[in-house]
């Protein structure tokens, strides 16, 4: 569902020319840095990235999920780790207040999160607990009008950058799974609450993950997302519905960038006096990559839009996600061969994505969970 094509495209060009002209050209200085210049933070935060999804009633720009994976489509063309910056606020860190929140909640937070006042962050893995959710340990003892959380949060996203939390609490201290789970808004300045410090990673330098640590951090009781106990789960689930699909779109973008690299040094790189780009098997791969990168724009496309009409898409978000995040590993790999020795030094634009895009088969749910969600809803006739 695109409202306006019109206003949309102009946007999308916009995007596309921030990606070309100033994001490209500054990812090894990311890569080196590990952080994202504060200049480009701050056109982000202009050309409204960091409200995407979030009403327009709040300051967001309230796109739907076709126009929401197609600017991340042609966002992450540049490296993945841009769209990091403001995805917890598009996705995961704000979404549970979206969706679920109270109105004084949406009132309270969306607006500073729709223009990058603060950033969002999404708190729900463990130490011990990461695709089996329903263990977690963390939890929410009711005192008064407060509650006190204990517990620590690991791989964070954005959590050195965060301003607010989305976290995962077990509120019914005698449950053993997902139904005493409760989601709350947490402030960073909240007493009791700190990060670690930042993840070093395999890939995705410039984008930020930390363990978040709760030592008897007391919260009001207005801050549980929805001002009801043991939603928490169902409010996560809606969450990463969401998020599956648009990584989904994340790994189309960069695939299509990988898939332009490679062809562009096929053309250039001459053996055996003419380019690679000639040769059969070289072509093979080229090709393979492209049909691939075509299947899984047309599986997102089409669940966002089932997503738009009102349909759940719970099984399509997942075969969406498990689909292009295997796909976007496939077509890394083709292009660091077809590159060669070349694609195998880090000065390499496709070896640097080839690390970047090992995560998206882990988080937000492995591709194992994707196809255990899968199956399920097969075995149940959905």
């Amino acid at each position: 569902m695109i409202r306006d094509p019109e206003t949309f495209n102009i946007l999308l060009d916009t995007v596309s020319r921030l990606v070309r002209e100033k994001l490209i050209p500054r990812e090894e200085e990311v890569t080196e840095a590990d952080e994202i210049p504060a200049d480009i933070v701050a056109d982000m935060r202009t050309m409204g990235l960091f409200g995407l999804t979030i009403p327009e009633e709040y300051g967001g720009l309230g796109f739907t999920s076709e126009e929401e994976v197609l600017t991340s489509m042609a966002l992450c063309y540049a490296s993945p780790v841009f769209r990091s910056r403001v995805g917890t606020n598009t996705g995961i860190g704000a979404q549970g207040i979206v969706i679920d929140g109270t109105a004084e909640q949406k009132q309270k937070y969306l607006p500073r999160l729709a223009t990058g006042e603060i950033t969002g962050a999404f708190a729900l893995t463990e130490p011990e607990s990461g695709s089996d959710a329903g263990s977690l340990k963390t939890t929410a003892r009711r005192d008064g009008d407060y509650y006190v959380l204990n517990g620590t949060k690991r791989y964070i996203t954005n959590a050195p950058e965060a301003g607010v939390f989305t976290v995962m609490a077990r509120t019914d201290l005698q449950s053993k799974d997902a139904k005493g789970v409760s989601a709350f808004i947490v402030e960073r300045n909240t007493p009791g609450l700190s990060v670690g410090p930042a993840d070093r990673k395999m890939g995705q330098r410039g984008s930020h993950t930390a363990d978040v640590i709760f030592d008897n951090v007391r919260v009001p009781v207005s801050s549980i997302i929805g001002g009801k106990e043991g939603q928490g789960f169902k409010t996560a689930m809606k969450v990463l519905d969401k998020a599956r699909l648009n990584i989904a779109a994340v790994c189309v973008g960069a695939a299509e960038r990988l898939l332009d690299e490679a062809l562009r040094y096929a053309k250039e790189r001459q053996q055996f006096g003419k380019p690679i780009a000639e040769f059969q098997l070289v072509q093979a791969m080229l090709a393979d990559s492209k049909a691939e990168i075509y299947a899984a724009r047309s599986m997102v496309l089409e669940a966002a839009r089932k997503k738009d009409n009102g349909t759940s898409i719970t099984m399509e978000a997942s075969c969406a996600k498990l689909f292009a995040s295997e796909m976007v590993g496939r077509v890394a790999d083709r292009a660091v061969q077809i590159h060669g020795g070349a694609g195998y030094m880090q000065a390499s634009a496709v070896e640097r994505l080839y690390r970047d895009v090992r995560l998206f088969r882990l988080f937000e749910g492995t591709s194992q969970i994707q196809q255990l969600v899968i199956a399920r809803h097969m075995l149940r006739g959905d």
